[in-house]
């Protein structure tokens, strides 16, 4: 790390300590020509998901929005907050270990509707007609038979 005050290449780390939840890392340093010391910041440099929708057009993956879905799902069932919170924190841990920069929004779509069928089946059914466009009561009852096959196997 060059030192601001007169640009040498040498330092040393007096004391390191971490911020900001654990995200970022503070190191207070010396500069080993002019002896002055200054402050220097380490973060993690992420990128930012970003989420292909289904008209082609591209906007950043946002966690509330996808909790806002999955919650909308959800009302009236039994499913508790808490599980509602880590479905989607779930999903957003499975997407950040692709190591993609761009997911399609029916990857996400299918992502929940996995966990989901394994919480409740009202919820799955309510996320599945707005994920996959549901049009008409035959579209409900081919998810359903679908629910009910799966069950029986």
């Amino acid at each position: 790390m060059r030192c601001p005050f007169c640009n040498s290449a040498e330092s040393r780390v007096l004391e390191s300590r971490l911020l900001e939840e654990e995200t970022c890392l503070r190191r207070r340093r010396e500069c080993a020509d002019c002896m002055r010391r200054f402050t220097t910041y380490e973060r993690i440099e992420t990128v930012p998901l970003m989420v292909i929708k289904r008209d082609g057009s591209r906007q950043g993956f946002d966690a509330a929005k996808l909790s806002q879905g999955i919650m909308r799902a959800c009302v009236k069932c039994s499913v508790p907050a808490a599980e509602i919170e880590r479905i989607g924190l779930d999903v957003e841990a499975d997407l950040s270990k692709r190591f993609v920069r761009e997911v399609l929004s029916t990857e996400i779509g299918a992502l929940v509707l996995a966990r989901l069928r394994k919480l409740d089946e009202v919820a799955y059914v309510r996320f599945a007609s707005v994920y996959r466009h549901f049009s008409s009561i035959e579209d409900f009852i081919a998810e359903l038979s679908n629910l009910r096959e799966g069950a029986l196997s």
